[in-house]
């Protein structure tokens, strides 16, 4: 099965953060995030899931949350990125 991972650039990190709204929930460091985004790919991945890095272009996530009335947060980056063909 493949599946799409939500990987953010470090030189958008800071941008980031400041967009999400579930800001306290997330690494104030992109190395952190990077360390735990390595881990969670390498366990699907061991699973036998195919995963992608999906790119995560931070406008087109605000515009699909605006559009949608959701809130930037975990569930709706998911979501984002599950739909992604």
């Amino acid at each position: 099965m493949k599946i799409n991972m939500a990987y953010y650039r470090k030189k958008d990190w800071k941008k980031f953060l400041k967009i999400i709204d579930d800001r306290d929930s997330m690494y104030d460091f992109w190395e952190d995030w990077h360390k735990s985004y390595l881990n969670a790919k390498r366990s699907l991945t061991s699973k036998g899931f195919i995963v992608n890095d999906y790119v995560v272009d931070l406008g087109k996530l605000k515009t699909y949350c605006k559009i949608r009335g959701l809130k930037i947060d975990g569930k709706a980056r998911s979501q984002f990125v599950s739909e992604v063909k």
